[in-house]
């Protein structure tokens, strides 16, 4: 070909000029359209014609959306009601006919939002959707936690950040969280935890205005956890307006961080049982030394009241014996008594049986160590386990205030 001849440009039919067409219409015209709906008509099979214009009436658009898509959005369309379309253009192929499809709708201004909020919202109560008797229980010490939220921003920072290191096993699904196009997302995020194996679901994001909460007003979503088969704690912002999903979660906080607070309140009262429990053991271990060395002096006491007896009885040495052994195996007998007793209690409070669960002793110059303040930094602390010693130098103290 010569440089001055021009490249031969391509001839298209009209079906494969409609449909390079709309895959580039659908690249660069995907938009937000707002207007007023006319015209609407439903197909018999579900489908959604409909136009929308502006106020000034200068502007038409023709307009659909399929019916499954309709169906997820939860808005009645109604004609002279103003909405938000979210979509494309595209052409189509048998009329030449160009049309925006919407693959979600919302309603436009506060008051149209409040008043479908309220209306849905008695519809759901009706059918007993957020009766306290169908929530499920928390569980006392749950381990896996699944978790719904957008991985940017501050939310998911603020929830791993405050959930205490007590083991639990944290899967994320990542999920937009505003806008009528999260509700796909948030479907997809927990059928997909359905399958999974965990102990609660965590759903969170930070505050917002009521238009950027309208996912978790959706119904399709609030009757998607109404039956899921683990708990679901909502943490869905700090908007004065109640969203429906956290009026059907099994529980509900604030903040991601009042979530994660949730989560470890179990595991931190059972660490305070704990504690209290190491106290008593090592308490009562102390009462036990202790009664050994009572038991001692009472022996040395006795025998030298023997000797005494003993040594004022040579005019009557028979007699005397005889009381002597008398009282000396009334002594023995009673001494069996408390020592079988002792041993009964050291077998049942015995460190070594405490040693052989876990716990440990810990001591500092010979003295049991049962709070911060009986150490020092810079002191060697002797622990005592099942199977020897630990020496250990104090480097921090840290009082739990």
């Amino acid at each position: 070909m010569k440089q001055d001849e021009k490249k031969l440009e391509p001839i298209f039919s009209v079906s494969e000029y409609i449909e390079f067409l709309n895959i580039n219409l659908r690249k660069i015209g995907a938009a937000k359209i707002t207007g007023e709906v006319t015209k609407l008509t439903v197909s018999s099979n579900g489908h959604v014609y409909f136009s929308i214009k502006d106020k000034s009436g200068k502007g038409v658009l023709d307009c659909i959306i399929w019916k499954y898509n309709y169906a997820l959005c939860g808005v009645k369309l109604e004609e002279g009601k103003e909405v938000v379309l979210s979509g494309y253009p595209d052409i189509y192929p048998a009329s030449g006919r160009l049309s925006f499809k919407a693959d979600t709708i919302e309603l436009k201004g506060e008051g149209a939002l409040k008043k479908a909020y309220e209306e849905l919202k008695n519809k759901l109560a009706k059918e007993g959707i957020f009766d306290e008797e169908r929530k499920k229980k928390i569980p006392d010490f749950p381990e896996k936690i699944g978790v719904i939220t957008s991985k940017q921003g501050a939310v998911i920072h603020d929830f791993l950040n405050n959930i205490g290191k007590y083991g639990f096993k944290i899967k994320m699904i990542d999920s937009r969280v505003e806008g009528q196009e999260a509700v796909k997302d948030l479907l997809s995020a927990i059928r997909t935890f359905r399958k999974k194996n965990i102990d609660v679901l965590v759903v969170i994001r930070g505050g917002g205005s009521l238009e950027s909460l309208q996912p978790f007003n959706n119904e399709a979503l609030v009757k998607e956890i109404a039956d899921f088969p683990v708990p679901i704690i909502a943490g869905i912002g700090h908007d004065k307006d109640t969203t429906l999903f956290t009026l059907a979660a099994d529980a509900s906080e604030s903040t991601p961080t009042a979530v994660a607070n949730l989560l470890n309140q179990p595991w931190e009262r059972a660490l305070l049982f704990l504690e209290i429990y190491e106290r008593d053991i090592i308490g009562r271990y102390e009462m036990i030394l202790g009664g050994y060395k009572e038991l001692e002096n009472k022996l040395n006491i006795s025998f030298s009241i023997f000797k005494n007896v003993l040594i004022n009885a040579k005019i009557n040495l028979k007699d005397s014996l005889k009381k002597s052994l008398l009282g000396f195996r009334s002594l023995i007998s009673t001494v069996n008594q408390k020592i079988e007793q002792a041993e009964k209690a050291v077998f049942l409070n015995n460190p070594e049986r405490q040693l052989r669960l876990g716990y440990s002793i810990a001591s500092c110059d010979g003295k049991i160590v049962r709070k911060t303040g009986d150490v020092k930094v810079g002191e060697n602390i002797y622990i005592k386990v099942i199977d020897g010693k630990i020496i250990s130098e104090v480097k921090n103290i840290h009082p739990v205030k």
